[in-house]
């Protein structure tokens, strides 16, 4: 299938073949029939891509003071090595469509085969020729409402979700500032509940419009304090809705000249929101920000898991938005299809943005893509090179191409050497298509299966979210391909259990090696090499920081948590460092009525292994950044060291002191694809499985310490 997509690095834009998606139980895939250009959104994201180096970095300074915090923690090719990573992920355009669906997840309910409906959202609803949308995001479109009127979707709820923070009543005078496509539209609501309307543009053709679509009266902006004056008697007006797009500050301050005594105020636009406390603080004017679509936007647990608010205690979420404007639609008070003003082929996709960005010098409002019926929904590998696999080599289908694995795990690899990327699966055409090409895959889908399928492949890496490991690494043993996982292993108990039956009863014994990289860290292996196998005593510090509760790694059936999804790393270094195997646990968390993140984030914990010796990690979410992330002291007979962060090591052993620097963290990350080289190659393992399946059991026993507050045997 084709999609639209942007180089968020260079800003090049293209309409490239790319790999269907695959259904999710929570969706339903939809072969797009019509799709919106939003001339304002687009623009602003297009405009943004095409921007220097220098020019991203004064849009985003937040992200400019992120980079440098980076530098001082992990130095400064590491960092740069990501942020350019970051540059090149790709964008998918589009946000708003109309489609059939073609396939159901089996999740989904009160939608079938060949049902048309109606799609939002950025990420899910794009300039595609196969969508998949999650169910809170798509609704059914009523028989009598055009493709061409479904496919302002999500602009109409954007505008609706507007009008709500309004709150209109019949009667009241409200000026609407900007007439784009969110304009047009408010100006049709607010008419639809009975209000007048003042309209204002620079653009005269946009207030000719917005008279035809019902406004009272329209004009300048520079003409609005007077215009508002007369339109309201001289009271003020009720309520000012800005659907301006301006880095300018004059909407802001106009709205309050021109609002009465405790008027509202509505920023739907994206503008400048420097307030003018006098003016506001005099009259109490109420001032809202309306937040896209709707409730459910930004919540991972509404829009990817399709968890619904309840009817009664949410009236109006994204989807039941969706709904109420189609209704309005189907009734004639809403008439999108008065604002196209262009429709293009979706192969000729590519002068719509000429149209955005100036290159075609014609008005515009609306434009529409339109796309052809007889795309297939097949899944397959596409091919994308004609590159040489060598049978020696680590041949390597990966799973999975988020920010960590393009940043860091790639990186690395080529580094090592003797590898080839055969097959890459991401979850979406675009990362497949954009990971693909630049690191020189020979193959791109969205189904792992095709992956295990591939003779050529002899190693897959899965680097997907934690709850798909255990049922990916299983398979992919099944199938007889050498494994390596990022951690966990598994987030289940039930799933650790099955790979550890498959992986002791296979006779072929293929390669499974976890992602426990500090291990193999250069001043990790130093202490090892300096204590060997004394009984020793570990403290192990790690300042990790806060992660919000609404991040996928908190959800306990998605990321496990933290204590699954990190810690392991932890309990694994210090395996390593004792050279034994842990026999019992136990864990003690910080208790708090703060319940902004859970209080298993700031854990101690303390492992007792079966040589004696014993292992203190104290993680900690509480803390501060500009202490270093992790720091590790080891004790043993006439033997002191400590290690702060991969980057500086002291040992003192007897009447000497050693000392060793990195300008850079090397955290091990190449060390650890080195050892899985030599595992494929000689057939032995770099961690035993021994020492794998402990670790996870470690984590699952020191949430069960948590709970019932008591010693773990293991």
């Amino acid at each position: 299938m084709k999609q639209l997509i942007q180089s968020y690095k260079t800003g090049e834009l293209g309409v490239f073949e790319v790999p269907a998606p695959v259904c999710g139980e929570n969706g339903v895939l939809v072969k797009t029939k019509t799709s919106l250009v939003s001339a304002g959104t687009e623009k602003m994201i297009v405009d943004l891509a095409k921007k220097s180096l220098v020019g991203k970095a004064k849009a985003r300074p937040d992200l400019v003071k992120q980079v440098v915090n980076k530098m001082k923690q992990e130095g400064v090719m590491n960092t740069l090595e990501k942020v350019f990573t970051k540059l090149d992920t790709p964008i998918p355009l589009g946000y708003s469509c109309v489609g059939e669906v073609v396939q159901v997840g089996s999740k989904v309910s009160g939608v079938s085969v060949g049902d048309r409906v109606a799609c939002g959202g950025a990420g899910y609803a794009n300039h595609s020729e196969i969508n998949y949308v999650p169910r809170n995001l798509f609704v059914k479109v009523p028989e009598n409402v055009s493709d061409a009127d479904a496919s302002f979707v999500t602009v109409g709820s954007i505008a609706l979700q507007g009008i709500r923070q309004t709150a209109p009543t019949l009667g009241e005078k409200i000026v609407v500032m900007g007439l784009g496509l969110l304009g047009q539209i408010t100006v049709q609501l607010l008419k639809a509940n009975g209000c007048k309307v003042l309209g204002t543009d620079f653009d005269p053709r946009k207030l000719e419009l917005a008279k035809k679509l019902g406004a009272d009266e329209v004009c300048a902006p520079n003409e609005v304090i007077e215009k508002a004056n007369l339109f309201t008697n001289g009271n003020g007006a009720d309520a000012v809705v800005i659907a301006a797009s301006t880095s300018s500050n004059q909407p802001i301050m106009d709205a309050g000249e021109i609002a009465r005594m405790k008027a509202r105020v509505v920023v739907v636009g994206l503008v400048g929101m420097d307030i003018p406390r006098n003016e506001y603080y005099k009259k109490e004017l109420e001032l809202k920000l309306s937040m896209a679509y709707g409730p459910g936007r930004y919540d991972p647990k509404y829009e990817e898991q399709g968890i619904d608010y309840p009817f009664a205690h949410v009236r109006w979420t994204e989807q039941r938005n969706f709904e109420a404007f189609l209704d309005l639609v189907e009734e004639g008070k809403i008439t999108p299809s008065e604002m196209v003003t262009h429709e293009y082929d979706f192969e000729k996709a590519l002068s719509a943005y000429d149209l955005l960005e100036g290159k075609i010098q014609e008005d515009y409002l609306g434009i529409l893509l339109k796309y052809k019926d007889n795309v297939e929904l097949k899944s397959e590998l596409v091919k994308i090179s004609d590159a040489v696999v060598k049978s020696d080599a680590l041949n390597i289908g990966l799973i999975g191409a988020g920010n960590f694995t393009k940043s860091v795990i790639i990186p690395n690899l080529k580094k090592v050497g003797n590898t080839n990327f055969v097959g890459l699966c991401t979850a979406t055409g675009v990362s497949a298509h954009s990971t693909g090409n630049k690191h020189d895959f020979k193959y791109i889908t969205t189904d792992y299966l095709e992956l295990l399928n591939n003779n050529e492949i002899n190693t897959v890496f899965i680097t997907t979210r934690h709850n798909d490991h255990g049922e990916k690494v299983l398979n992919a043993l099944k199938a007889g391909k050498h494994v390596f996982v990022e951690k966990p292993l598994a987030i289940h108990e039930q799933e650790l259990e099955q790979i550890k039956e498959f992986y002791q009863s296979d006779v072929s014994k293929p390669v499974l090696q976890v992602g426990y990289n500090r291990r193999f860290a250069p001043l990790v292996e130093e202490m090892k090499k300096a204590v060997g196998d004394l009984p020793m005593s570990i403290n192990y510090r790690v300042n990790a920081g806060v992660i919000p509760q609404d991040v996928w790694v908190q959800d306990p059936q998605v990321g496990g948590g933290r204590i699954l999804g990190e810690v392991c790393h932890f309990i694994d270094t210090c395996t390593y460092l004792t050279g034994s195997i842990p026999e019992s646990v136990h864990a003690t968390c910080v208790t708090k009525p703060d319940q902004s993140i859970p209080d298993e984030d700031n854990v101690s914990i303390v492992v007792k292994y079966k040589n004696g010796s014993t292992a203190v990690i104290n993680y900690y979410a509480y803390g501060n950044n500009q202490l270093s992330k992790e720091y590790i002291e080891l004790f043993a007979p006439d033997i002191a060291m400590r290690m702060d962060n991969f980057r500086i090591l002291e040992i003192f052993k007897g009447a000497k002191s050693s000392k060793f620097k990195n300008a850079n963290q090397d955290k091990g990350f190449k060390g650890e694809f080195k050892s899985l080289v030599s595992a494929v190659k000689n057939g032995d393992l770099a961690i035993s499985f021994e020492e794998l399946y402990t670790t996870s059991k470690v984590t699952f026993a020191v949430l069960e310490s948590l709970k019932s507050g008591e010693l773990q045997k293991l």
